[in-house]
């Protein structure tokens, strides 16, 4: 660390410690430039400690036990409920106990620094930071500065909401104690799989969503699979249902959500999973022209247009709000950088190209870790045809796959393909079912790779697989 009011001199400056700004920095520290990192909370960022690593150990023992309660010779060993308290200490587990000391020993390794504290733009390629004690450095960039700063939930604006202690994702993931009563408001993917969660820890859920289904933007066979499960589990599922006031006597009490018609619902917490906004509203903006609070617009490369020094990574730039696609483009951000600070004189920036994340256009790569699983990559049929793509979507019962039917007695799934009909290559691709999530690398590669359907006739699945659905899907295409 350096002493306060200090004015260094680094090659690269990134602003946020999470998975996105660690990976820019490993690719310009890679390359021999000197690069200092500032984060305000905890290195490692949202994804480590409140969203995919704690989700998923939460989520991780209720699909098992859904998996194997449908196992002849295993199902009748576990029938009892979930150990509650030893889940909550895995997932504990899982975050480090809140303490970043593991990723800060990576993130030293890699030959960056790391500054402790709230950095703010402060015009062209500066950064001031403030530190925990008050202390100020100042941090000029040679070649780039990188926001990397993440997003934030939103909650709406409701009568009584202020005083009601709400969860959102980060409360939703964290919590010590199982609630009695949950309302979940929402059917994105947080909904879906914190209602997943915790009615398997034991919460009795009501799931409220303002639509008319979960997973609006994935295809409509998804959300409605995971609702028959959910209700199945025991759970609540309303579509329809929009909340016009919370209110929590004491702010320490019950909590009484009230719907749009005057009913009201009693539960111990609610949480909203509403939506997300980029952490951008103090970070510096106004000082180079932008506004502060908003989504940075950036090119195939992440470099803010109008600008020839700064970066937004990952969710602040609202391409693809998901751990993994902030870190793919933090990779050909950080190559990006890399190549205009060596004076490249013309970057490899056409589709597909090193310094160009054309994933997050046509091939963004989704799990959702539900019961049933939820693994998407490219475009929906909806979104598809709004291209103006021709194509045709092909449609296969994943019950009728013999490795379906011996992984679990009364396996439900189904799976689409979307083919172009003028290239013969698919647009997209959407699994659900138990298990699916680990079959979507191949529906990346076919889709990433633009495979032709002739080619793909002879990847030959290995049988009794579940992923023999491809020649099923092949077959039903071909008819």
């Amino acid at each position: 660390m350096t002493d306060a009011m200090e004015t260094l001199e680094y090659d690269v400056v990134v602003l946020g410690a999470g998975p996105v700004g660690e990976n820019v920095a490993d690719r310009t520290r890679a390359a021999g430039l000197s690069t200092a990192v500032v984060e305000s909370e905890l290195v490692g960022g949202e994804c480590s400690y409140w969203a995919c690593m704690p989700s998923k150990a939460l989520l991780r023992p209720a699909i098992t036990r859904a998996d194997a309660r449908r196992v002849p010779g295993v199902s009748q060993a576990v029938r009892g409920p979930l150990d509650a308290e030893a889940v909550l200490a895995h997932r504990d587990e899982f975050t480090s106990h809140w303490k970043d000391d593991g990723q800060v020993a990576w993130l030293d390794g890699t030959g960056a620094d790391l500054y402790r504290g709230h950095g703010r733009l402060d015009g062209e390629k500066k950064v001031a930071v403030t530190g925990p004690e008050g202390d100020t450095h100042v941090l000029i960039a040679r070649h780039a500065v990188a926001v990397c700063t993440g997003s934030r939930a939103v909650l709406p604006d409701l009568p009584g909401l202020a005083g009601t202690k709400p969860w959102t994702s980060r409360e939703a993931t964290s919590s010590a104690r199982v609630p009695g009563r949950l309302v979940v408001v929402g059917g994105g993917v947080v909904g879906v799989e914190m209602a997943t969660a915790w009615r398997a820890l034991g919460s009795d859920v009501t799931l409220l969503v303002r639509g008319d289904r979960l997973l609006p933007r994935m295809e409509s066979f998804a959300g409605e699979l995971v609702a028959e499960s959910l209700t199945e589990a025991g759970a609540t599922v309303r579509t329809g249902a929009s909340v016009s006031a919370v209110e929590r006597d004491g702010g320490t009490g019950p909590v009484t959500v009230t719907l749009a018609g005057g009913e009201r619902i009693e539960c111990d917490e609610v949480l909203f999973a509403t939506g997300r906004a980029p952490r951008t509203d103090d970070v510096g903006l106004a000082s180079v022209g932008l506004e502060p609070g908003s989504w940075l617009t950036v090119d195939d490369s992440c470099r803010v247009e109008g600008s020839d020094w700064l970066y937004g990574v990952g969710d602040v730039n609202h391409r693809a709000l998901l751990t993994h696609q902030g870190k793919y483009q933090a990779r050909i951000a950080g190559a990006a950088i890399v190549a205009r600070a060596q004076g490249v004189p013309i970057l490899d920036a056409g589709p597909w190209g090193t310094h160009a994340a054309t994933a997050d256009h046509v091939a963004v790569t989704q799990v959702v870790f539900t019961e049933p699983e939820v693994a998407s990559v490219g475009l929906t049929l909806a979104e598809a045809e709004a291209a103006g793509h021709r194509v045709r979507a092909v449609d296969y019962d994943l019950a009728g796959v013999a490795g379906a039917s011996l992984y679990a007695d009364g396996y439900r799934g189904r799976a689409r393909m979307i083919v172009d009909l003028d290239r013969e290559i698919l647009r997209g691709v959407t699994f659900t079912g138990p298990a699916v999530g680990e079959m979507l690398h191949s529906a990346t590669i076919a889709v990433v790779g633009e495979v032709p359907i002739d080619r793909l006739w002879h990847a030959v699945p290995a049988y009794p697989t579940i992923s023999e659905v491809w020649l099923r899907l092949l077959e039903t295409y071909r008819g």
